[in-house]
């Protein structure tokens, strides 16, 4: 895979495993919400992350947890803008913003974003890949199925690897042909997952890498690993989830979304040590 540029920054694919630092500007995520959805909050953690080893910061107003409410575009728009323009102009870092949106992809990247992570695999918002081809940035395209709302009962697979396999390329090519040609793919933990489907993509995450694409890994705190380590509180999970991390790494992935920057640094750069 070639280089890719992002703002003043160069990923170097397989040469190391990046992070994406996750500020949720939400007052319901499952594990920080309410933490950092003030301009003043979100920019320290910002600061804190991007200290901590940061590559990337994806910030989302949308919560996606299961069973989430769906909220209303000016109130996504009211969230993020503000945060990803306040980023913007105190640091250098890529930007990320996770949204379903093409509203709100397009004024993100006018406000100084540089990425689009979709869910949804660009399939909520029948604009979202024309919008994205036009602005010329990379998106990111994840599977799942229905919408945070319905998706926990959508866990039924007659295969699990081979259909998240086929949504995802047949995602790359829609996204392909709307003049899009940096992609990241995302194989959605949790998003209409069932606990052992989640242990199952990672041992198997090496079938994605023949779709040429980078592979993102987003297991940071998920109750998954609450199950295994019989831990309720989300936010005492981060052994568990460097755990899982270092798994993906051995299995393929580049780059980790994760609350905990600091400790999956550490995590990440004996991994790559091992594995790379």
């Amino acid at each position: 895979m070639q280089a890719w540029n992002l703002g003043r920054s160069t990923f170097n694919w397989g040469q190391k495993t990046y992070i994406m630092g996750i500020l949720n500007v939400t007052p319901d995520s499952f594990s920080d919400g309410g933490q950092f959805n003030t301009l003043e909050s979100a920019i320290a953690q910002a600061d804190h992350m991007i200290q901590n080893g940061a590559d990337i910061l994806d910030i989302g107003g949308q919560s996606t947890r299961p069973n989430a409410e769906e909220i209303s575009l000016q109130a996504e728009l009211d969230r993020v803008i503000p945060i990803i323009e306040a980023i913007r102009q105190n640091f250098e870092i890529p930007i990320s913003v996770d949204t379903t949106r093409a509203v709100v992809a397009k004024h993100a990247i006018a406000a100084g974003a540089d990425l689009i992570n979709d869910i949804s695999g660009a399939v909520f918002d029948s604009e979202m890949l024309s919008t994205v081809g036009k602005l010329g940035v990379p998106i990111v395209l994840m599977h799942m199925r229905g919408t945070p709302k319905t998706m926990q009962s959508l866990t039924e697979y007659q295969d699990l690897m081979p259909e998240i396999y086929e949504f995802l390329n047949t995602r790359i090519e829609s996204a392909i042909a709307h003049g899009i040609t940096q992609i990241i793919i995302d194989p959605g933990i949790g998003f209409a997952k069932q606990f052992d489907q989640n242990l199952e993509i990672i041992r198997n995450l090496k079938a994605l890498q023949s779709l040429n694409c980078p592979i993102l890994f987003g297991a940071s705190r998920k109750s998954f690993i609450g199950h295994i380590l019989d831990q309720p509180d989300p936010q005492k999970r981060v052994w568990g989830t460097a755990a899982a991390c270092v798994s993906a790494i051995a299995n393929g992935a580049d780059m980790v979304r994760v609350h905990d920057v600091a400790e999956l640094r550490d995590a990440c750069r004996v991994a790559d040590a091992i594995w790379r």
